[in-house]
């Protein structure tokens, strides 16, 4: 076995949806690239996968029967920071906030092409856990991140984030005082290959600020820039 392959190998996605054809399509297109693929249609036996298993990634319906997608992320996010990509059959903008919300990284609205979730799994397995060469200090005001261990604290209390806040929060750490535009984060973050919603951007941004305990009306680390994007405050 080559080792591109090993270690792919060890990589586990867990797709939840209670359509059985779409879960073995795309279970064929996951196994192909050498993943591990586990799968289940209740919501209940989902949590508990991902509580002993820890995939990667949980490629998850909004529209489960029983446990909902949206109520089995928020589940998910108390205990791992995998990454969640919703599936939604819905089309309104409010439901696929509602599942980024509690703690999805992406979506992708149904009916869609397995090659294209394959490319939303692909830019996440992609990105980069720590930035060789680069400052693993980062500092703004009382805000330490720590790149290498992947950790954050706010006055000296640790902040929880999922992998996606934390890669967003890196990138507008990574050049203070920058004003970043949604493409610019997209293509630190999630890939310059990556497509679809770039609100997507706004809604992570949100949930920074949130656990931050900023004040949108007057933030003191990440600040809105009209009609570009957003920056982070410059470390004192």
């Amino acid at each position: 076995m080559r080792a591109a392959e090993r270690e792919s190998a060890k990589i586990n996605v867990l797709v939840v949806d209670d359509e059985e054809p779409l879960v073995r399509l795309v279970g064929q297109y996951l196994l192909r690239e050498g993943l591990i693929v586990d799968s289940t249609g209740d919501g209940a036996r989902a949590v508990a996968m991902v509580r002993e298993q820890d995939p990667t990634v949980v490629i998850l319906d909004l529209g489960l029967p029983g446990m909902d997608g949206v109520e089995v992320c928020r589940q998910i996010r108390t205990f791992s920071d995998c990454y969640i990509i919703m599936l939604t059959a819905r089309v309104e903008e409010v439901d696929r906030l509602i599942g980024l919300s509690v703690g999805a990284d992406d979506y992708v609205s149904k009916p869609f092409s397995p090659r294209e979730l394959m490319l939303r799994v692909r830019a996440m397995l992609r990105r980069p856990r720590t930035n060789s060469g680069e400052t693993q200090l980062l500092e703004s005001g009382d805000l330490r991140v720590d790149v290498a261990g992947r950790e954050v604290h706010l006055r000296g209390d640790p902040v929880d984030l999922t992998r996606t806040e934390f890669d967003v929060l890196t990138a507008l750490l990574s050049e203070p005082g920058v004003a970043l535009s949604r493409r610019d984060l997209i293509n630190k973050v999630w890939g310059d290959q990556w497509f679809g919603d770039p609100h997507l951007v706004d809604v992570h941004v949100g949930h920074l600020r949130r656990k931050l305990g900023e004040d949108p009306a007057s933030p003191e680390f990440i600040h809105t820039v009209r009609g570009v994007g957003y920056k982070m405050g410059a470390a004192r």
